[in-house]
C-alpha cells in the first residue's frame, strides 16, 4: 500500500507531527487530489485547540486528524462512476460535505443539512461524525480524497496559492449574493483589514458595488484597502473614533441614506460594539450579514429593523456553484487576486504555520502550506 506524508493531531495543546499513512483511495463517486497548496486560517494552531470550549455544539473529528480546509490541487485518480472530470485537471476542492440524503439536500439546499461539515475542520450536526468517516484527510496531507460534488475547476490564470484562499472569497461571495448587491449597492465592510474583510472588498469590487466602505483601526492597513480602488474605495479607522461616529461616516459616506448593506467581517471573539455600530449606519431596506466572528447575544431592536424595513442575515460559507463563478471571475479578470502575498509553508513546518498569530500584513498576507 502506497504511503503519504500527513501532519495529524493527535491531542488537544500538543504539537501536530508528520507522520506517514496509507493514500487513500477514491470511492466510486470520489477522486483523488494531489494536494498543491493548502489555505491556512490565521491562528489555525489556537483555533483548532479552543474551538470545542468555544464552540461545544460543533462537531469535530476523532483524533489523531488531517486537518486542513482550502485545498487546491491536481486530480491524480478517480472513481468509476466520475464523470466530466479527469485526472490531470487543476481544481480547488470546496471542503463543504453534505449527506445527499435529507430533505435539505433534496430539496438542493445542501447547506441546511443538518450534518453539514466542513471537510478537515469541524461539522455543525451530530451526523458529521459519519462524514468524517467518510472523509478523513484535510488538506495537511500530500493526498486526499473528495466527492465529485465539491470540485471546482480553476484556470491556468489562478495560482495554486491564489485558489487556496476560495474560502475567504467564497464566504463574502455568498454574502454579497445574499444580501443582493449591484452597481447601485453602497457597501460597508467591517473589519476590513484583515483576511476575511480584504476579501470581502475585492469581492464588493468586482461584483460591481457602487461605493465599498472600509472600516477597521489599522491605518496603514486601511490605506491599502483604498488603494485597491480610489475612486470607489473610503476608509475609515476606529481608532480614537466616539460612540455614533461610523454609522454618522456611513452616512455622510453615501450621501445620507447609509449603506444598502453592511458585511459584518469582524475577527473572532471581537466585541459587539463595533458590529452595532456600523448596523446603525443601515440604509432604510438594507442588508446587515454576519460572516465574522462576534460571539453572545446582541442587544438589538427588532422594532426598529421592522419600521425600517432592514435585514440581519447571516451567511455560512458557500457552494460549488459559487467557487465556479469565482473562478471564472478571476479568468476573465473581473477578480484580481494579484494584491495577496503568499506566505508559503512546507509540511514540516506545520507548526510554525499554524502557530501565526497576526497576518504581517493583515489581509493581504495568504498564508498556505505546500504538502
Amino acid at each position: 500500500m502506497a504511503t503519504m506524508r500527513a501532519a495529524r493531531m493527535h491531542a488537544l495543546h500538543q504539537p501536530f507531527t508528520v507522520d506517514e499513512v496509507e493514500v487513500p483511495e477514491p470511492r466510486p463517486t470520489d477522486v483523488l487530489v494531489q494536494v498543491k497548496a493548502c489555505g491556512i486560517v490565521p491562528n489555525l494552531g489556537n483555533v483548532l485547540n479552543f474551538l470545542p470550549e468555544w464552540w461545544p455544539h460543533l462537531t469535530f473529528p476523532p483524533l489523531p486528524a488531517i486537518f486542513g480546509l482550502d485545498v487546491a490541487g491536481v486530480v491524480v485518480a478517480t472513481g468509476a462512476q466520475v464523470h466530466g472530470i479527469e485526472a490531470g485537471q487543476r481544481v480547488y476542492v470546496n471542503p463543504g460535505r453534505h449527506c445527499g440524503g435529507c430533505h435539505a439536500c433534496r430539496t438542493g439546499d445542501p447547506q441546511q443539512c443538518p450534518a453539514y461539515t466542513f471537510s478537515g475542520y469541524f461539522g455543525f450536526g451530530p451526523g458529521s461524525a459519519e462524514l468524517f468517516a467518510d472523509y478523513p484527510y484535510g488538506g495537511l496531507a500530500e493526498y486526499m480524497t473528495a466527492p465529485l460534488y465539491s470540485l471546482v475547476t480553476i484556470p491556468d490564470n489562478l495560482s495554486f496559492e491564489g485558489a487556496a484562499r476560495l474560502g475567504y472569497l467564497g464566504t463574502a461571495y455568498r454574502a454579497l449574493r445574499e444580501a443582493r448587491v449591484d452597481s447601485n449597492s453602497v457597501v460597508v465592510v467591517n473589519g476590513a483589514s484583515g483576511t476575511l474583510g480584504v476579501g470581502a472588498v475585492l469581492m464588493a469590487l468586482a461584483m460591481g458595488a457602487r461605493k465599498v466602505l472600509g472600516i477597521a483601526r489599522n491605518r496603514g492597513l486601511l490605506a491599502q484597502v483604498e488603494a485597491l480602488d480610489p475612486h470607489r474605495v473610503g476608509v475609515f479607522s476606529t481608532v480614537d473614533a466616539a460612540e455614533g461616529d461610523v454609522a454618522a461616516w456611513i452616512r455622510e459616506s453615501s450621501g445620507g441614506r447609509g449603506a444598502d448593506i453592511v458585511i459584518d467581517a469582524l475577527q473572532s471573539g471581537a466585541e459587539p460594539q463595533p458590529l452595532l455600530e456600523a448596523l446603525a449606519g443601515l440604509a432604510r431596506g438594507g442588508r446587515h450579514v454576519p460572516v465574522g466572528g462576534v460571539l453572545g447575544a446582541l442587544p438589538i431592536n427588532l422594532n426598529v429593523l421592522m419600521s425600517n424595513d432592514q435585514r440581519v442575515v447571516a451567511s455560512l460559507w458557500f457552494d460549488t456553484a459559487d467557487g465556479q463563478a469565482m473562478a471564472s471571475m478571476v479568468e476573465s479578470g473581473v477578480l484580481d487576486l494579484s494584491v495577496l502575498e503568499h506566505e508559503v509553508f512546507e509540511l514540516e513546518q506545520v507548526n510554525e504555520a499554524l502557530a501565526v498569530i497576526a497576518n504581517r500584513n493583515g489581509g493581504f498576507s495568504n498564508y498556505v502550506l505546500k504538502p
